[in-house]
């Protein structure tokens, strides 16, 4: 890592593990654009959060870029250095309503996109994947327009149970929660599959083999309890950056 890169930075660890996040979501072809906005919590309350530099490509993200932000400060729009306006009213809205939505990931990747433009948007447990998601996702069908404060805020009031750890954004896209920035993608790097199979599950035009409630409440529980599943998944993530020479950790 480059030390002078880390020169006056705090929480380099989560910086780190944020920056691997959105260079491995770039590789997937999860992102959009200089679109969308990962951030992640670094004080109890949840209130300060770093997040992505105003019109950063995800493959391009750095730590030492990320900035720190205070929800609870009505001056960050006017900084320098100010995030995206629909980052502040997302974002912002979530760490200052949601305090254990730790980290929230949002994106428009394409199938959990597809998902979000139907009527009925739920993702049912057809498979081990969905099954993580079962009774753990809302729904938004009532979108209104871009996500300034406004819309921020009402979406932040749907994530107000911590059982729920994905909001499928109708016409919109999908918003992941999680503790730590490598359970948050995690999560998002499995709903994407799960949408991807049972949209493509949908497409062929047979009926499908939907779980059981019980079974798929099971299966949930038993993700939930899966000990390292995320932390391994991510700390494979950074070798393989490491290994090819990246410049996310610095």
């Amino acid at each position: 890592m480059n030390a002078p890169a880390r020169q006056n930075l705090t929480h380099w660890t989560e910086r780190v593990d944020l920056a691997a996040c959105f260079r491995w979501t770039a590789r997937l072809n999860m992102h959009e654009a200089v679109a969308n906005h990962f951030s992640l919590a670094v004080n109890e309350d949840g209130s300060r959060f770093l997040i992505n530099p105003n019109a950063r490509h995800f493959s391009r993200i750095r730590a030492s870029e990320l900035i720190e932000i205070d929800a609870n400060d009505p001056r960050t729009m006017d900084r320098p250095d100010a995030p995206d306006p629909t980052a502040w009213g997302l974002h912002g809205s979530i760490h200052r309503l949601v305090p254990h939505a730790r980290c929230v990931m949002h994106v428009h990747s394409v199938h959990a996109t597809v998902l979000a433009c139907l009527k009925d948007a739920r993702l049912p447990p057809v498979d081990q994947n969905s099954a993580m998601f079962f009774n753990r996702h809302v729904i938004d069908l009532n979108y209104g327009g871009m996500a300034f404060e406004e819309e921020g805020a009402r979406c932040a009031a749907m994530l107000a149970d911590p059982k729920t750890i994905a909001m499928v954004m109708g016409n919109h896209g999908v918003l992941i929660i999680g503790q730590t920035a490598a359970q948050a993608f995690d999560r998002l790097y499995y709903f994407e599959r799960a949408a991807e199979t049972y949209i493509r599950a949908r497409h062929t035009g047979m009926e499908m083999n939907v779980l059981s409630d019980q079974i798929a409440e099971k299966t949930a529980r038993e993700w939930e309890a899966y000990p390292t599943g995320a932390a391994a998944h991510l700390k494979e993530l950074k070798a393989i950056l490491d290994e090819e020479g990246s410049t996310y950790a610095s």
